[in-house]
C-alpha cells in the first residue's frame, strides 16, 4: 500500500488564472546536484515520471493554505500548487521547507551584523528583512507566527540593536520598522529578550536604551521618526499587554527592569535642560554624549542636521523670564512633550513605580519649570502632567505637591497669561475647577491658605471662590468637631503632628506589597545621574522636616495688610529667591487653633495691595528691599 501522507495532486495556474491538474504522485525532498540544492520532487504514481523537480528557494516566497496545500512562484507568471491527500504530508513538506529558510536566514544575519559587509550591502540586507517582514502581514497567523519566532531564535533583536546604532539613516529607519513588527507581534517577547539581556549587558547598550537613544537623537525636524519610537515604547511599558500567571508576573518584573535599566536614559532630556546645575549637565553631557549629541542643537532649517558633540550653552537657556532654565530651541521642546507624554502614560498606568521615581526626583518640580517655555504646547504637556498626577487623588500626591509648593508655578502661568482666554488659561482653570469639584481638602486648604490673596480679582470664573468657600465650610466643619470634644482631648485626638504624618510615609516606602498585582518587588535603585538629587523621598521628606522647624524660628516678616512675598525655585533643597519668579500671596489665615499653613522663608518686602491687572504686570518684579 503506497504512503498517503505524501500523495499530492500538481497544479499550475494558467493564463486564465485557472488551476490545471498536472498529475497525481507522491512528493519527497532531497538534495539535486544539478539544482545544487535541496529540492522538492514529485513523481507520478501511475508509472514514476517526474512530475516535478523544483529547487527550494529561500527567497521564494511559500504560502501554507487551508492545512492541506503549499502554493509558490517560482517565475513570473508560474504559480504552483501542491494539495496533499493527508494535513500529516503537509505539514512534513512545510517543514522542510522552512528549515532551508532557516539556513538562508543565518547567513543573512551572520552578514548584516559583520563589520567587514560593506553599506550598500548592509543596507540591502536590511532592506530585505523590512520587505520580508512586511511580506508575513499577508500570511495565516500560524504561519506569520513561525515566521517571527524563526526570526526571535536566529537572533533578529540582537542585530536589530546593531544595526539601530549605525550612522546610516537608512539602515536605521528599516531597522526601526522591522522592530516595530516585532513589536506588534509580541510585546512580550520584546520584553523576555531586554530583561534577559540586561543580566549580561550595561545599561548603555541595551536594546530599550538604544531605541530611547533613537528616538533622543532623530535628526528630523518633525520628529517623525521619535513618534514613531515613542509609539513603540508606550506599547512596551504598557501593562494591558502584559502576562500574569500562578508563577510570573510579567508586569512587576518589567516595570523593576524599566525603572532600574532604562528610565534614567528617558528623563536625562528632561532633567538636563530643566537644570540650573552646571554640574548636573555636566554629568548628563558625560554620560549621555551620544543621545544628547544633537537634541539641543538648533534647527535652522528643514534639512536634517549632522550631530555634533558639542551644545551650545545658549540653546539650553531660552527663556528671558528671570533666567529661568527652559528650553526656547523648538525641535528640543517637541522632543521633550514627546517624553512628557510617555511619562503621563506612566502616571496613569504605573502607580507604585511611576510615584517612587517622581518622589525620588524631585521631578514635578522639574517638569513645571517646563511652564515658563515661550512654546504653549510644551508648558500644556507640563500642566498636563500635574493634571493627571492631582487626579490620582492620591494623599502622597497630595502631600508632596503642598509641601513643594508645586502650585506655585502653575499660579504664575496664569497671572502671566493675564486676561487671554487661551488654551493655557482654560487647562490652569480646568485643574482648579476639578479640584474644587472632587472636594481635594488638602490641596484647597493649601492654595486657600497660600494663593487666594493673589486670585481672589479673577471673576470670570467661580472656581477660586468656589475655593474659599469650601475652605470655610471644610474649617467650620473641623471647628464644630473639636467644639464638642473636651479640651483635654482635642490636641491627641483629632490632630495628626507631622512626626505621625512623615511615619505614614516611611511606612508605605517600606511596605514589600506592591500595589500593581501585589507582587514583592525591591526598591528602585538609584539611576544613574543621580547624584544631584534628593536620595529618596524619605531623605527629601526629613530635610522638609528641618526646614519647617527652623521656619517656626523665623517666620516672614509682615508686609502690608496681608501680604508678602514669595519666590519658587526649581531646584529641590530650597527656594533662595535668587534668579526667581515672584508672586504676591497674603499671610495664611489663623484657624481656630492657632495654627497656620508652613510658608517659605524668603525675604520680604514692602508691597502695596494690588488689583488682578497690576498683578499681571507686576508678578514677575522682585521690588527692591529697604
Amino acid at each position: 500500500m503506497s504512503d498517503t501522507r505524501r500523495r499530492v495532486k500538481v497544479y499550475t495556474l494558467n493564463e486564465d488564472r485557472q488551476w490545471d491538474d498536472r498529475g497525481t504522485g507522491h512528493v519527497s525532498s532531497t538534495y539535486v546536484e544539478e539544482l545544487k540544492g535541496m529540492s522538492l520532487l514529485v513523481r507520478a504514481e501511475s508509472d514514476g515520471s517526474l512530475l516535478l523537480e523544483s529547487k527550494i528557494n529561500p527567497n521564494t516566497a511559500y504560502q501554507k493554505q487551508q492545512d492541506t496545500l503549499i502554493v509558490w512562484s517560482e517565475a513570473e507568471n508560474y504559480d504552483l500548487a501542491l494539495s496533499f491527500q493527508e494535513k500529516a504530508g503537509c505539514d512534513e513538506i512545510w517543514e522542510k521547507i522552512c528549515q532551508e529558510d532557516e539556513k538562508f536566514l543565518s547567513e543573512v544575519f551572520a552578514q548584516l551584523t559583520d563589520e567587514a559587509t560593506d553599506d550598500d550591502k548592509r543596507r540591502e540586507l536590511v532592506n530585505f528583512f523590512k520587505e520580508f517582514c512586511a511580506f508575513s502581514q499577508t500570511l495565516q497567523p500560524q504561519n506569520r507566527d513561525a515566521f517571527f519566532k524563526t526570526l526571535a531564535k536566529l537572533g533578529i533583536l540582537p542585530a536589530l540593536e546593531i544595526v539601530m546604532g549605525m550612522d546610516d539613516l537608512q539602515v536605521r529607519s528599516a531597522a526601526t520598522d522591522i522592530f516595530s513588527y516585532l513589536v506588534e507581534f509580541s510585546p512580550s517577547m520584546v520584553r523576555e529578550f531586554v530583561m534577559q539581556e540586561a543580566q549580561q549587558s550595561d545599561d548603555d547598550i541595551l536594546l530599550i536604551n538604544v531605541v530611547i537613544e533613537q528616538m533622543i537623537c532623530d535628526t528630523d525636524p518633525e520628529l517623525g521618526g521619535a513618534v514613531q519610537l515613542m509609539g513603540l515604547l508606550r506599547t512596551l511599558i504598557d501593562p494591558e499587554n502584559m502576562l500574569a500567571t500562578t508563577n510570573k508576573t510579567e508586569k512587576s518584573e518589567f516595570l523593576n527592569f524599566f525603572y532600574n535599566h532604562c528610565m534614567h536614559v528617558l528623563t536625562a532630556p528632561l532633567l538636563t535642560n530643566t537644570s540650573e546645575d552646571k554640574c548636573e549637565k555636566d554629568f548628563f553631557l558625560k554620560h549621555y554624549r551620544y543621545s544628547w549629541s544633537f537634541v539641543c542643537t538648533p534647527s535652522h532649517s528643514h534639512s536634517h542636521s549632522t550631530p555634533s558633540s558639542s551644545i551650545s550653552q545658549d540653546n539650553m537657556v531660552g527663556s528671558n523670564k528671570n533666567n529661568t532654565i527652559c528650553p526656547d530651541n523648538y525641535q528640543t521642546a517637541q522632543l521633550l512633550a514627546l517624553i512628557l507624554e510617555l511619562l503621563t502614560f506612566c502616571v496613569e498606568h504605573h502607580t507604585y513605580h511611576i510615584k517612587n521615581y517622581i518622589m525620588n526626583k524631585d521631578l514635578l518640580r522639574r517638569v513645571l519649570v517646563l511652564m515658563n517655555s515661550k512654546h504653549t504646547f510644551l508648558a500644556l504637556c507640563a500642566l498636563r502632567f500635574m493634571r493627571r498626577i492631582i487626579g490620582l487623588k492620591d494623599e502622597f500626591y497630595n502631600r508632596y505637591i503642598t509641601k513643594g509648593n508645586l502650585f506655585e508655578p502653575v499660579i504664575n502661568a496664569l497671572l502671566d497669561n493675564g486676561t487671554r482666554y487661551n488654551l493655557l488659561n482654560s487647562a490652569v482653570i480646568e485643574l482648579f475647577e476639578f479640584i474644587r469639584v472632587e472636594d481635594i481638602k488638602s490641596l484647597t486648604a493649601h492654595i486657600v491658605e497660600n494663593f487666594y490673596k493673589a486670585l481672589e480679582s479673577i471673576e470670570y470664573v467661580q472656581t477660586f471662590k468656589g475655593l474659599k468657600t469650601k475652605y470655610e465650610q471644610e474649617k467650620d466643619r473641623q471647628n464644630q468637631k473639636l467644639n464638642s470634644v473636651p479640651s483635654i482631648l482635642r490636641s491627641n485626638r483629632f490632630r495628626r503632628d507631622a512626626k505621625t504624618l512623615e511615619e505614614d510615609e516611611e511606612m508605605w516606602f517600606n511596605e514589600d506589597e506592591e500595589e500593581e498585582g501585589k507582587a514583592v518587588v525591591a526598591p528602585v535603585e538609584k539611576s544613574k545621574p543621580e547624584d544631584d538629587f534628593p536620595d529618596n523621598y524619605e531623605k527629601f521628606m526629613e530635610t522638609k522636616k528641618a526646614k519647617e522647624s527652623e521656619d517656626k524660628e523665623n517666620l516672614p516678616k509682615r508686609t502690608s495688610p496681608g501680604g508678602f512675598k514669595f519666590t519658587f525655585s526649581h531646584s529641590a533643597t530650597a527656594a533662595n529667591g535668587t534668579n526667581s519668579k515672584s508672586v504676591v500671596a497674603q499671610t495664611p489665615p489663623a484657624t481656630s487653633n492657632g495654627s497656620s499653613s508652613k510658608t517659605t522663608n524668603l525675604p520680604t518686602s514692602v508691597t502695596a495691595t494690588k488689583s488682578f491687572s497690576q498683578h499681571i504686570f507686576s508678578a514677575y518684579t522682585v521690588p527692591a528691599t529697604g
